[in-house]
């Protein structure tokens, strides 16, 4: 945890002098959503990034939803 400090001091907050305290808000939430948080791997979603793990679930769903063929619905069931 204190090295996430450290790089958010380094890389946001000693980069520049604020004017109002919503500025360095800001520009955290930024950090965060831009850099730190989406590519670090995580080991909850199989070492994949939060990105990666969004585009193989959502193309999954999309899969999923899908209608069946045509060919396919036709198909009787069996008795």
């Amino acid at each position: 945890m204190e090295s996430s400090f450290a790089l958010l001091q380094k890389n946001v907050l000693d980069r520049q002098a604020w004017r109002t305290r919503e500025e360095p808000l800001i520009a955290i939430v930024t950090w965060i959503e831009r850099t730190y948080h989406w590519r670090r791997r995580q080991d909850w979603l199989g070492r994949l990034t939060p990105i990666e793990f969004e585009t193989i679930m959502t193309t999954a769903v999309e899969l999923a939803a899908r209608p069946l063929s045509p060919d396919r619905a036709a198909v009787p069931l069996p008795d």
